[in-house]
């Protein structure tokens, strides 16, 4: 790109995530960064959108690739790797929100995500993210990975940490729980490509598999990737003797609303990573690090930068406190900056860097991989009640 040119950017989908990736690409500071348009399967949310960010709506995918440099993918997760599998050939960088790929059925309507084999899902989504990262080679384009936690200033901070002590990570534990998903598509497998353990556990993950990567990168070069995982899934809102209180979000067809997940890293060190939608208070997002010469715990949300205590839930009617909080009456945690302590702003920092530079971003192909080998790895483990599994692994250059 010639200097002084803006990166121009085309968003693909018009709903949440949409909204974080214009906000995040405009935060952009020390180059300059143009979102150009939307494209969306659907005319009148393309068209509100384009209208409510004073972007341009482009009818077809094509039509944005076109006329972009970056694509960033943020339509439903069994529309991810087909986008981007497009742009990248296309020799335009692609950044691809989570789920990165996964397997989503034989599209006809009786598919049922809860019945179907684990083994053939597991090959079919690691099959995609193969072709897209194909795609990238081939296209001579860079490919993110939107995974914010990697981003956080917390998980950022730790790994200054542990390279800067030498530490050895033996146990990591972590979590990212709340109520249920805002998506209308999540609760489906076909649209979602699962349930609790795609939707939510996937940032504690990929935080545990980057620091990881990190550790065996300071001290020897290579990073440490995962080996074997061990998981258990369960659809607790769907069990018989459910009651409900009306607080949770319910409407799941076939997929798991709580999941853990045990990885066993090559060099024998371990992570567990907890995730559900039966959680009440707003969103629970930790990774605690344990190491041979110190104990990190990574908070996300909440933080308690500041509290705030309510009387009445009218006073705060207008003060967004924090995404997911069922009440702000009694004590609360008003996020002051929440997309900042999630590392939104800094990932589209270093996606559109990462463009101009010609570099590859911090987070691309090699852990967006890794992040879905272990979760259908973990898929395949709790159709066998928690056998440990193999997770398959690939040389991806980074």
């Amino acid at each position: 790109m010639a200097e002084g040119t803006p990166l121009r950017v085309g968003i693909v989908g018009a709903g949440l995530a949409a909204r974080f990736h214009v906000d995040g690409y405009r935060r952009v500071h020390g180059l300059p960064v143009e979102v150009v348009g939307v494209s969306s399967r659907t005319p009148k949310r393309r068209k509100a959108f384009a209208a409510e960010h004073g972007i341009r709506s482009f009818a077809s995918l094509e039509e944005l690739i076109d006329a972009v440099d970056l694509v960033s993918i943020c339509s439903p997760p069994y529309a991810h790797a087909p986008a981007a599998e497009l742009a990248l050939e296309r020799g335009r960088h692609a950044v691809v929100e989570k789920p990165f790929c996964g397997a989503y059925g034989s599209g006809r309507p009786s598919f049922r995500g809860d019945r179907a084999r684990k083994q053939p899902m597991l090959e079919q989504a690691l099959a995609a993210c193969d072709r897209v990262i194909a795609a990238g080679r081939r296209g001579r384009a860079n490919l993110g990975y939107a995974e914010n936690w990697v981003y956080s200033p917390a998980i950022q901070k730790e790994r200054e940490i542990l390279l800067k002590t030498g530490g050895q990570i033996l146990w990591m534990l972590g979590e990212e729980s709340h109520s249920g998903s805002h998506a209308p598509s999540y609760g489906v497998w076909a649209e979602a490509g699962g349930g609790s353990l795609v939707g939510k556990g996937c940032h504690p993950l990929t935080a545990a598999l980057y620091l990881k990567q990190e550790e065996g990168r300071a001290n020897g070069g290579r990073p440490i990737r995962p080996a074997t995982v061990s998981a258990r899934t369960h659809e607790l809102t769907r069990e018989r003797g459910y009651r409900d209180e009306g607080h949770l979000r319910t409407d799941y067809l076939d997929v798991e609303d709580y999941s853990q997940v045990h990885v066993v890293f090559e060099d024998g060190t371990v992570a567990d990573v907890f995730c559900g939608e039966v959680v009440l208070g707003g969103i629970s997002s930790w990774l605690e690090v344990r190491t041979n010469n110190h104990r990190s715990r990574c908070s996300l949300n909440p933080i308690d930068a500041v509290t705030t205590y309510a009387p009445r839930e009218e006073l705060l009617r207008d003060v967004y406190v924090v995404e997911k909080i069922e009440t702000k009456q009694g004590w609360s945690r008003p996020a002051p900056d929440e997309d900042w302590m999630n590392g939104y702003p800094q990932q589209f920092q270093d996606f559109a860097e990462a463009a101009v530079e010609g570099r590859e971003p911090l987070c691309g192909g090699l852990l967006a991989r890794d992040t879905v080998a272990v979760m259908y790895s973990a898929y395949v483990s709790a159709e066998r009640k928690g056998a440990e599994v193999r997770v398959p692994r690939r040389a991806v250059r980074r």
